[in-house]
């Protein structure tokens, strides 16, 4: 009954899951702080939505973008920057889209066609532009510009938001082509368009544009460290922790109670049951994380074929997957500086009632326990990995589990 064809499980394809669990708080913000706050004109930052690989950034921010789409608003596609390409060609081609769907491309005025064709530029140069001699602005610049324009024509249509999505932030290495690209689109948040209301006062308003940055948790160091506080001023930072255990069970009760409707092949339409506690088995080895719980539920589902998914088939379909869950933490563990690898690896050697930051620093063999302080913050404030408290805990429960047990065999 149940084929792979089926399954609602879509492990780390960077799509929206139609499984979907937690992150209600971004959600939210979205719903209703931001896109409410922009329409109206009203100031809000740009988000920076940082967290370790399988913390479901990139398809928290696609599912915002889906649900922009829906309500009539104009946003670009995940833009992925490859490690070692230009951003200032990416972004600069997206716009390009974007003004299409904003009617730009048919505008009369000489200068919004002289800026269409140096946005054209762009998206063909790139950051090359601002190392030869040019006459005219930088190319950021025209971004700065060209955003702003669409952001006009979105206010003018009422009601419709302009969303960008750049992901995989932490690649962009160069720094130059990093400031160019967080100062044009921190410059179009911070305009300020004047418009006259009715019996002829003016008032000036934010632009309804809303820019959101994902990628991995160093990023926030890489660009704090380039724009200071002008970066923290125009984008709010938001690294995700692990989902509850309850949010991910909620996500479930739908396969438990009513089950998850699947066609048959004579066109009819029939439903796959989740056993409470086939429920229960994987959440328990999902440890909080988006990927291994889309990842224990696709393979449960692929372990039979009935309408009824057993704790069994969770057991069975795991054997299957734990190699890929191992890997999956030890690419979180291998991209660990040395100090912070061996901070959370002395850490998982006590006892967790003996978590605290003087013995965890002797283990790691620090003199004195202020030398792993700052490496301690990191851990906890950036990777999200700890949470220094009294004692010290792990956050992350699948580093966790790796460090302490057998999991995930």
């Amino acid at each position: 009954m149940r084929t792979p064809l089926d399954s609602p499980f879509s492990p780390g394809s960077d799509t929206v899951p139609k499984v979907w669990a937690g992150r209600t708080s971004q959600l939210n913000d979205w719903r209703d702080v931001l896109r409410p706050r922009r329409l109206a004109g009203i100031h809000e930052r740009g988000r920076t939505i940082l967290g370790e690989a399988g913390s479901g950034k990139s398809s928290l921010v696609r599912r915002i973008a889906r649900e922009a789409t829906e309500a009539g608003d104009w946003a670009t596609p995940q833009l992925r920057i490859p490690s070692g390409t230009d951003p200032i060609k990416r972004v600069a081609s997206a716009l390009l889209d974007l003004s299409s769907t904003a009617g730009l491309s048919s505008a009369r005025e000489k200068r919004i066609g002289d800026l269409l064709r140096r946005v054209e530029t762009v998206a063909a140069s790139g950051i090359s532009l601002s190392v030869r001699a040019q006459d005219g602005p930088e190319p950021y610049t025209a971004l700065t510009e060209l955003l702003i324009e669409i952001g006009r024509a979105a206010m003018r249509r009422q009601n419709v938001m302009v969303m960008l999505h750049i992901d995989e932030v932490q690649n962009i290495a160069d720094e130059h082509a990093r400031s160019q690209l967080l100062i044009a689109l921190g410059d179009a948040l911070a305009y300020e368009e004047t418009v006259a209301l009715p019996g002829g006062p003016q008032v000036d308003l934010a632009l309804p544009i809303a820019v959101y940055l994902t990628g991995l948790p160093e990023f926030e160091g890489m660009a704090g460290a380039q724009a200071g506080a002008a970066f923290a001023r125009r984008f709010q930072t938001v690294t995700l922790d692990a989902i509850d255990d309850a949010d991910l069970t909620a996500a479930l009760q739908t396969f438990v109670t009513e089950g998850w409707p699947v066609a048959t092949e004579a066109g009819g339409a029939e439903r796959v049951f989740l056993a409470a506690d086939a429920q229960r088995a994987i959440v328990e080895r999902a440890r909080g994380e988006p990927f291994l719980f889309q990842l224990a539920g696709e393979r449960a589902w692929y372990a039979g074929t009935d309408n009824l998914i057993t704790a069994e088939h969770v057991k069975a379909g795991w054997r299957n997957a734990a190699p890929e869950a191992e890997a999956h933490v030890q690419r979180i563990l291998d991209r660990l500086p040395a100090r912070e690898r061996q901070f959370i690896e002395a850490m998982a050697e006590l006892a967790p009632e003996e978590r605290s930051l003087t013995n965890i620093a002797r283990k790691a063999g620090c003199e004195k326990a202020t030398d792993a302080g700052p490496t301690a913050q990191r851990l906890d404030r950036t990777r999200r990995i700890i949470h220094r408290g009294r004692p010290y805990r792990f956050q992350h429960r699948a580093v966790e589990a790796r460090l302490t047990s057998n999991w995930p065999w």
